[in-house]
């Protein structure tokens, strides 16, 4: 019997074409050929490198990490570091310390100067306007290298330096001001403020639920921070009977040091394939339709294997890299060992304190002391340079944020007879801050990185702290790398934390 028509052009269609034809297997093997290429072009380049470092006795490694340096910082948590690592450390801190500073800040400054802008008054909305041309326009070092040029001709430290002598004091020394500190209770009281934060998690879900339920103003979030300050003030009084935690600290430090290496090699292998086990079922659930059928192209495959191959990869990595599994245990139980120390204080230890600045003269010339908080000239200059500097942004973000809200949100919040600051705070910020987070958080990277120029006035940041090791050492290349790293990690940490809020504050669309 022979083929019909229809018969024939069916054989045709279902026909699978040659394979140098088949798009499917040219799309796989230009993926695969694209990856051996770089990953090939990669290994020539790093060899390259490390041949050319070695023919000019050019070392790369990272040895001068626990190698004694003879360094002395102008300021930090540790002034005399025993070791390059320990240095590059209190630069990192710094650097992190004068950042979170300065974005805090910054942030409240450049608010006000948006709302400013769009003040009915003329001569706040001018000044606001001056504010923004002006540091706008001005180089950022140029305004570091201004204010610490300002801050060195200020009067020497005296026993009556003012303004306010015993609570704010200005010099060429710095500026020094008192302080509120974490004492040794603090931890204790911590407990009770968790627990405290534990009940209003359900008291606001309660006073939700009646909201829903009847539609009176219950005011959930107001009553959850009532909780939460009722514990904190009663946690003043009662946090000593927490003490007993420390034991659990103590254990599990004790039980990190027991620990074999393989432990942490078994739950990072677990937690890798679990992760990755985890996102394909999704993925595959996320792509199933109603009536089970599963339909899969070939870039889903593609993700699919890939995340199956980086889960192997890692699990290879914490197989043959013992190192970090040993790490871990010995951080884990450091730490542990630490906040075991933090709980083992008197009863009677105050979770909070304060003191003045006061000024010292141990020998011929006075000096501030350690009561206060002292800001040094090199740190004011940078912190009044970057806070000044990104506010200016910030507030240009904020103006351009409440100008994109549409015109009749504004004038129903009129209309109904609402205030100013009423509209603003319920009506125009909130849609005013979808517009306003994400130019902003690139405000705060260029913060964190413009912090660097901190080198221009002496600060020990990263960027200075470095420069001073590789100048000893002539480990450059290491440095730079760790450089690399360091704002490498911020960066990304800021861009993670905006992103989620942005994520929280976008329009659900139906």
């Amino acid at each position: 019997m022979s083929d019909t028509p229809t018969s024939t052009s069916e054989k045709v269609l279902s026909a699978r074409p040659p394979l140098w034809r088949d798009i499917v297997i040219i799309k796989w093997v230009t993926q695969v050929f694209l990856l051996v290429v770089v990953l090939t072009a990669l290994w020539f380049l790093t060899s390259q490198a490390g041949d050319n470092l070695k023919a000019r006795s050019i070392s790369a490694d990272f040895n001068f990490i626990e190698r004694p340096v003879d360094i002395q910082l102008s300021e930090g948590i540790d002034t005399h570091p025993d070791s390059g690592g320990r240095a590059l450390w209190v630069g990192m801190v710094n650097t992190i310390r004068i950042s979170l500073i300065g974005i805090i800040f910054a942030t409240i400054l450049g608010v006000i100067v948006g709302l400013a802008r769009l003040s009915n008054n003329w001569l706040v909305r001018r000044l606001a306007t001056i504010w923004v041309e002006t540091l706008r326009n001005i180089p950022l070092l140029v305004q570091i290298i201004f204010f610490f040029s300002i801050l060195t001709v200020l009067p020497r430290v005296s026993l009556e330096t003012g303004p306010i002598n015993g609570w704010f004091h200005i010099s060429n020394k710095g500026i020094s001001m008192p302080r509120v500190f974490l004492a040794d209770g603090f931890y204790q009281w911590l407990v009770v403020v968790l627990i405290g934060a534990a009940v209003s998690y359900f008291v606001y879900k309660k006073r939700k639920r009646i909201h829903d339920e009847t539609g009176a103003d219950t005011s959930p979030v107001l009553w959850a921070l009532g909780v939460v300050a009722l514990f904190g003030i009663l946690g003043i009084f009662i946090h000593p009977i927490f003490s007993w935690v420390g034991s659990i600290f103590g254990a599990l430090a004790s039980l990190f040091d027991s620990l074999p290496i393989l432990a942490p090699q078994l739950l990072l292998c677990a937690l890798s394939v679990g992760l990755a086990s985890t996102w394909i079922i999704r993925f595959i659930r996320k792509n199933r339709s109603a009536r089970g059928h599963l339909s899969l192209v070939d870039d889903d495959w593609f993700r699919i294997i890939f995340t199956a191959a980086v889960s192997v990869a890692f699990i290879v990595l914490f197989v043959r890299w013992t190192g970090f599994s040993s790490w871990i245990l010995n951080s884990g139980r450091d730490l542990f060992e630490v906040i075991e120390s933090k709980f083992n204080v008197d009863g009677a230890a105050r979770p909070f304190d304060a003191m003045r600045p006061d000024i010292v003269q141990p020998g011929k010339f006075p000096n501030y002391g350690s009561s206060g908080l002292t800001m040094s000239i090199s740190f004011a200059a940078v912190f009044f340079g970057v806070v000044f500097y990104t506010s200016a942004f910030i507030g240009e973000n904020v103006r351009g944020g409440i100008l994109a809200v549409p015109k009749g949100q504004i004038e129903a919040a009129n209309a109904v007879g609402l205030k100013r600051s009423h509209a603003l705070r319920h009506i125009i910020l909130p849609q005013a801050f979808r517009v306003i987070l994400p130019p902003t958080g690139n405000q705060y990277l260029n913060l964190t990185k413009n912090t660097s120029l901190a080198i221009a006035v002496g600060y020990s940041d990263i960027v200075q702290v470095g420069t001073t090791v590789f100048n000893q050492t002539g480990k450059t290349l290491p440095v730079v790398g760790i450089w690399m790293l360091f704002y490498l990690s911020c960066s990304l940490t800021i861009s993670v934390i905006v992103n989620w809020f942005n994520v929280r504050m976008q329009l659900v669309e139906r």
